[in-house]
């Protein structure tokens, strides 16, 4: 006697698999990367990497590319919504917006912008692991599956001039980045970019996280480093911006459904 038949496997084409959109005008792609870029504010909020008025995340405009969007000055990260996005220039000058930006950060944000054309998206903030790591002046070892995204694609800017507040200093962090996606700023914190929102705040999520095991498994221990071969394996498949985007859409969609209002 012969059991039931086994149920067929769906088809892989009727399975969903979000990937980023396509846009039909620079309208609909501006609103796109403002509704993520309010989003990825609320989020940096509730992981607590706001403190006080610093950190930005900025995002170019898709039309014009001189121009960046970014959270208003002194506003609390958890309550911006997409009306609240100011618009500035290369020169910090507000084209578009009720409030003022942060001309210290937004001189660094502009400079990275200006050097990576290819980058839509710089994240900044001074998260507590990252501050920690930045003071003792290291880059992320190896140690872990998370980690090794970074691995050789990350440099240390090793200075400390105060409060970056000319374009020199932005520039000079701008070199020291490169063609890679995250920088530690000694005594200062982290910095990672993106081709998109998405995934210049899940580098900035990622790299605190990675900061924090780093600094538990230091101090409970020796940590044991991935080799080189295997590290380099890593990165190449998880190190992409396009895994990045992946790994950030539950993160979207939670604060997205949880806090709609971030979209008025």
């Amino acid at each position: 006697m012969h059991g039931p038949t086994p149920p067929l496997p769906r088809p892989t084409e009727q399975l969903r698999f979000a990937m980023p959109p396509m846009y039909e005008s620079l309208d609909d792609e501006r609103r796109h990367r403002k509704e993520r870029l309010a989003g990825a504010l609320r989020i940096f909020g509730r992981l607590g990497f706001e403190d006080g008025v610093s950190g930005h995340i900025t995002a170019r405009d898709p039309e014009f590319s001189d121009c960046f969007w970014v959270n208003p000055f002194g506003m609390p990260f958890k309550h911006v919504t997409v009306g609240d996005l100011v618009m500035a220039n290369g020169e910090g000058q507000v084209i578009e917006g009720r409030y003022h930006v942060n001309q210290a950060a937004f001189t660094v944000h502009a400079q990275v912008h200006a050097a990576r054309p290819d980058v839509v998206a710089v994240a900044h903030c001074h998260s507590v692991h990252g501050r920690a790591l930045a003071a003792l002046g290291e880059l992320l070892d190896p140690i872990t599956q998370e980690s090794c995204a970074f691995y050789e694609d990350h440099a240390l800017y090793d200075a400390y001039t105060g409060v970056a507040v000319d374009a020199e200093e932005g520039r000079r962090i701008a070199t020291a980045l490169g063609s890679r996606k995250a920088l530690v700023l000694r005594n200062h914190g982290l910095l990672t970019v993106g081709d998109s929102v998405d995934a210049a705040a899940w580098w900035f999520v990622s790299m605190e996280r990675s900061s924090q095991v780093q600094l538990t498994a230091r101090a409970a221990g020796r940590p044991v480093l991935i080799d080189h071969r295997q590290a380099v394996a890593t990165r190449e498949q998880l190190g992409g911006d396009l895994v990045a985007w992946i790994n950030y859409q539950p993160l979207w969609q939670d604060i997205s459904r949880s806090e709609p209002d971030l979209l008025s």
